[in-house]
């Protein structure tokens, strides 16, 4: 036997025992191999919301959610925030190191030479409602670039995936951006190469063709802010779904398109949206008690946004950040936001709270993002379409590094509760009428 660790485990319908093989990663909890539980011994794995599932090995991202600790590829997301830009943190998820001055002048102009859509495209927009979601808007042209890039990409040729990765991080603001200006019915300003990455989603956001516009600083450092603390979460429903549409072998375009539209619901990226929902609904300070006795009360269906995570079981590293980023942005705008200060009594209150401090719900970034977005002006069906410009970068760092996995197709099993073999009743064998 060599020198791997090994868990014994008691297979009950069997005559003997099995080891099976602990792997080990760098950071956090080790994982049973179970590859081999149903060829050897007829079983499956039963992890419904794969809670306690390791789908894939993934150097990106890690996160420890009982120590409220996000890395990515090692850097903890704070610093990341505080000192770097969205596209050295695109690079960094999609190399695994920090570019040198060299590679992020090429990578810079890699993204200028791609930030431009299709003329053709454009067309797309008309063909929706004008008040048609904006995600619903974004899953249909993103899914629609693999007509423009599936016969002059081969996803075996490394060369020809960076460039397809490059494409969606650089096309993805003017996506986004299109798909709120045509709702809006207003002309859409293209991407300008003298801007950076947050700044140039801003002006085609908020900019008219006609006016030359000038971006405040604060706005779009705040706006590069979200999109690095969004940017990457691990194996989450919208990554997962990117990676299980990979396996196949299918168009990145189309996998990422997949993605959006598991981001897409309130319980995963449409989150931020929920909470200023929420928020409004609590209406004034005053109201806050009367808010928490309701989610405390089961047959209330009112519940608290942006408490608690699936993963951070203590504070998300990110709502600090992004709390701190709303201050900043509402006091230079000269704004007070009514908002702001429920969820910041909200926060006070619900953490005094025993019902809340048993239950480990903390305030996540979703808590604080959506009152930040709408600081700066972006319109609430909009949050979403952000959240997707930021985590393109994640998922197709999880798209080029599935590439060099070797496992095949994604297909996970079930455990079947439906009925047993029976047969179709003879007496009910449908008879030809002649007429």
């Amino acid at each position: 036997m060599d020198d791997k660790k090994y868990v014994n485990a008691q297979i009950t319908d069997k005559l003997d025992e099995s080891s099976l093989p602990v792997l080990d990663g760098t950071l956090g909890p080790a994982a049973v191999d179970i590859q081999t539980l149903y060829s050897r011994h007829g079983l499956l794995a039963y992890d419904p919301g794969f809670r306690s599932t390791a789908s894939c090995k993934s150097s990106i991202t890690f996160v420890d959610g009982d120590k409220g600790v996000l890395l990515y590829r090692g850097y903890p997301i704070e610093e990341l925030a505080e000192h770097s830009d969205f596209v050295e943190v695109a690079y960094l998820l999609m190399h695994g190191e920090l570019p040198t001055p060299a590679q992020r002048h090429e990578f810079d102009a890699a993204i200028g030479m791609h930030n431009l859509l299709h003329e053709q495209i454009m067309t797309f927009f008309r063909g929706f409602r004008r008040d048609a979601h904006p995600m619903a808007v974004m899953v249909g042209v993103v899914g629609a670039l693999s007509a423009f890039y599936h016969d002059v990409m081969d996803i075996r040729n490394p060369e020809d995936r960076l460039r397809a990765a490059i494409r969606l991080i650089a096309k993805m603001p003017m996506i986004a951006a299109a798909s709120f200006t045509y709702s809006a019915g207003r002309p859409q300003r293209y991407p300008n190469n003298k801007y950076d990455y947050s700044s140039n989603l801003l002006q085609m956001m908020f900019g008219a063709p006609n006016q030359e516009y000038a971006v405040d600083p604060v706005l779009a450092r705040a706006l590069d802010c979200i999109l690095i603390l969004h940017a990457d979460h691990e194996q989450n429903a919208s990554t997962s779904t990117v990676r299980l549409a990979a396996s196949s072998g299918a168009n990145p375009f189309a996998c990422i398109a997949a993605g959006i539209a598991s981001l897409w619901g309130p319980a995963h990226g449409g989150a931020n949206e929920a909470v200023l929902k929420m928020l409004m609904e609590i209406g004034s300070v005053e109201n806050i008690p009367k808010a928490i006795a309701r989610a405390k009360d089961k047959n209330d269906s009112f519940r608290l946004m942006g408490f608690g995570h699936r993963i951070y079981k203590n504070f998300d590293p990110r709502s600090r950040v992004i709390q701190q980023q709303a201050k900043n942005v509402l006091t230079h705008l000269g704004k007070n936001d009514p908002l702001l200060d429920i969820a910041m009594r909200l926060e006070e209150i619900a953490l005094k709270d025993e019902y809340f401090i048993e239950r480990k719900l903390y305030p996540n970034v979703d808590f604080y993002s959506g009152i930040l977005l709408r600081a700066m002006g972006f319109p609430m069906n909009m949050f979403t379409a952000v959240f997707a410009v930021a985590r393109t970068a994640g998922w197709v760092s999880h798209w080029l590094e599935l590439q060099h996995e070797s496992h095949g197709i994604d297909r996970p099993r079930q455990l079947y509760v439906g009925s047993t073999l029976r047969h179709y009743p003879g007496e009910r064998q449908p008879k030809l009428v002649r007429k």
